[in-house]
């Protein structure tokens, strides 16, 4: 295991690289103006909607969502991981990756040794099923589970034969290879006794294999009445649960394309769905797919379809597969979920209706459902839409949900079917989101008026009227009207322009949070973090731009870099990498970036102390009809001062 790749290093090799130039080694790339185009190499097209930014070094496709700076460019269309998309692209700048002293030989020495040892293991288990006496019990199990030889080789399945020593005996007969194989999570110890013994015993071996293929872990599946049925490694240094899911490394030599990756609940789906030519197929590792497993999963492929049963825990584990879904669908993405006949796995369906029937399936809406489908019928189960109450309620519980998604197409129209579902409107719901959703959270630790004073103090009675409203933010803006509280005369400040009196520029309307805008605005100017008190900012925050901007700060406090590929360099591969990627995707201005950061920061600490009381949905309504009151009168005042003759 090599050693970590100093920052520095990373921000100079991009500055060294020509987006291009690499694009152009790899593809047809053609100028259009600033820009240059071609089809993009992510998804079948027919026109060109993949464009690259030489000023920017960066490249977006239009019609899949893909995104990145070269290293990303190489890591996705090469199928190569961080480290190797940079030892690639520093050979063809003719530099040599430098190692940062923290990854001493030492260590680098034992995960090469621990992953030898796992591989020993794997070939020993291998050699057990293919030889030993015993395994006629795993390879009759096998046999009646319907794989060939063929299949059983490419998943490298093996048997760990009955008795309590027997890997030990052939791979840990000294102190320094037991505690080698301990340290691999293949021998368990008993402290008590002071003794220990093989974990795996008398059970079908998976190895579970990492995207380069190494093994670092194995499951095993019991071939009597024991428990558990499925025992899989412990966590150690080079296996991490959370992190891995069986069977993409197998996928991804299978397929050089993957249009879509199916998620599955166990190994034996995976592997009997290869065995009949769907080798898509993906599993976790006993846990419930999280975000981290679908950024995995959405850099090899734009669609994800769960696969689950249709019983209540299948329907659960899909439930939660959704809310952990959440915050990483992006516009390009898409999810799909399946939900098989009762009684029925995909190992057991694939096997008795064939691959065609099956694919069949994959492909039918009415059966794998969309995400906004599956999203929207969970609640509809359980609340009657077609009366008022119903359809608050509706609201009710589904803006915390879309609350979650990212900024972009896919979140707007989620909400304009809430809009349609509630006959509420999108314009109503959206405004309801954006008042409700985390009021009661601070965004932005509360700090004197001296540091981070608020651009307005709202009157006392403010939150205690029910037509009270919040004007909405622009960026740029200056200063916020106080709210209207009804009356024959709510406009006496109200000055129109004159004759001839040019208005004022309206601020760009950038959709935009505060916490968003400071983001955009550091990925353009990343030296304003030093305008920024770290400290002040909530990193327990429920808002996930929140702590994204204070890792953003630290990092570039400690570690300055001067261009937005050095910024999306130093985070590529995380989701503050991806969430940055997405902000790159709208343009806003940076003239007098200082004051639009400082207006940012001032607005987070507004939140915080309008975030204090709650207001409950109906007030909202209130506050929403009494802004949409205020600006028709606004509006008609204006039309009678520019033209008093026709009223």
């Amino acid at each position: 295991m090599a050693g970590l790749i100093p920052q520095g290093f990373i921000d100079d090799l991009l500055a060294r690289t020509d987006i291009i130039d690499v694009i152009g080694e790899r593809m047809t790339l053609k100028k259009a103006g600033r820009n240059h185009q071609g089809l993009c190499p992510f998804h079948k097209e027919k026109s060109p909607s993949f464009t690259a930014n030489q000023d920017k070094q960066f490249y977006y496709c239009f019609g899949c969502g893909a995104s990145g700076n070269a290293m990303g460019f190489v890591m996705d269309f090469d199928h190569v991981d961080f480290p190797e998309a940079v030892e690639m692209l520093a050979r063809r700048a003719g530099m040599q990756v430098p190692r940062e002293a923290s990854a001493s030989p030492e260590k680098r020495e034992r995960y090469d040794t621990l992953y030898n040892q796992l591989a020993t293991a794997a070939k020993w288990y291998a050699e057990q099923l293919a030889s030993s006496d015993a395994s006629h019990k795993a390879s009759d199990y096998l046999k009646r589970r319907g794989l060939d030889q063929s299949t059983i080789e490419r998943f490298q399945i093996g048997y760990a034969p009955e008795g309590w020593d027997n890997l030990i005996q052939k791979l840990g007969n000294t102190p320094e290879r037991l505690r080698l194989l301990l340290d691999a999570g293949l021998v368990v110890e008993n402290e008590e006794r002071k003794s220990t013994y093989d974990r795996f015993r008398d059970r079908v071996i998976f190895p579970i294999r990492d995207q380069r293929g190494r093994v670092i872990g194995f499951g095993g599946r019991v071939l009597g009445d024991e428990k558990p049925k499925y025992l899989n490694s412990p966590e150690t240094a080079v296996f991490h649960k959370g992190r891995e899911l069986y069977g993409l490394y197998e996928a991804r030599q299978a397929n050089r394309d993957l249009s879509q990756i199916l998620v599955v609940e166990g190994y034996m789906d995976v592997i009997a769905l290869a065995q009949q030519g769907i080798t898509n197929a993906v599993a976790t590792l006993g846990t419930a797919t999280s975000a981290e497993h679908l950024n995995i999963l959405f850099k090899h492929t734009s669609q994800v379809t769960f696969c689950f049963d249709g019983d209540n825990a299948g329907r659960q584990a899909a439930w939660r597969a959704l809310e952990n879904a959440l915050s990483v669908m992006d516009d390009g993405r898409q999810i799909r979920f399946l939900f098989l006949p009762q009684g029925e796995d995909p190992d057991s369906l694939v096997r008795t209706e064939g691959p065609e029937a099956f694919l069949t399936r994959l492909q039918d809406k009415t059966q794998a459902l969309p995400f906004d489908d599956y999203f929207f019928k969970h609640f509809e189960q359980e609340i009657d839409t077609t009366t008022l109450d119903g359809k608050a309620r509706l609201v009710h519980k589904v803006t915390p949900f879309i609350h979650k998604l990212p900024q972009g197409s896919f979140k707007s129209l989620m909400i304009k079917k809430l809009g349609d579902i509630s006959d509420l409107g999108t314009e109503t719901v959206n405004s309801i989101i954006q008042t409700n959703i985390d009021a009661g959270t601070p965004t932005y630790q509360q700090q004197p008026a001296t540091t981070y004073e608020a651009p307005y103090q709202p009157q006392d009675n403010y939150q205690d009227s029910p037509y009270a409203y919040q004007a909405e933010e622009h960026y740029g803006s200056t200063d916020s009207s106080q709210p209207y509280k009804g009356g024959k005369k709510p406009f006496k400040k109200f000055r129109p322009f004159g004759k001839g009196e040019e208005r004022p520029a309206p601020p760009p309307s950038i959709m935009l949070r505060p916490q968003q805008r400071a983001l955009r605005l550091l990925l353009e100017r990343p030296d304003l973090a030093s305008q920024i008190d770290a400290s002040k900012l909530n990193m327990s925050s429920g808002d996930e731009d929140i702590r994204f901007l204070g890792m953003l700060v630290e990092s570039l406090l400690r570690n300055p870099v001067e261009s937005v590929y050095g910024v999306l360099g130093s985070w590529y591969g995380t989701r503050l990498g991806e969430r940055l990627t997405l902000l790159m995707k709208t343009d806003i201005p940076t003239d007098n970036a200082e004051q639009t950061l400082e207006h940012c920061l001032k607005s987070l600490t507004v939140d915080v102390q309008q975030g204090d009381k709650e207001l409950s949905d109906m007030d909202r309504l209130r506050m929403l009809h009494a802004k949409r009151q205020k600006d028709w009168f606004e509006k008609k005042q204006i039309i009678q001062q520019e033209n008093p003759t026709k009223h």
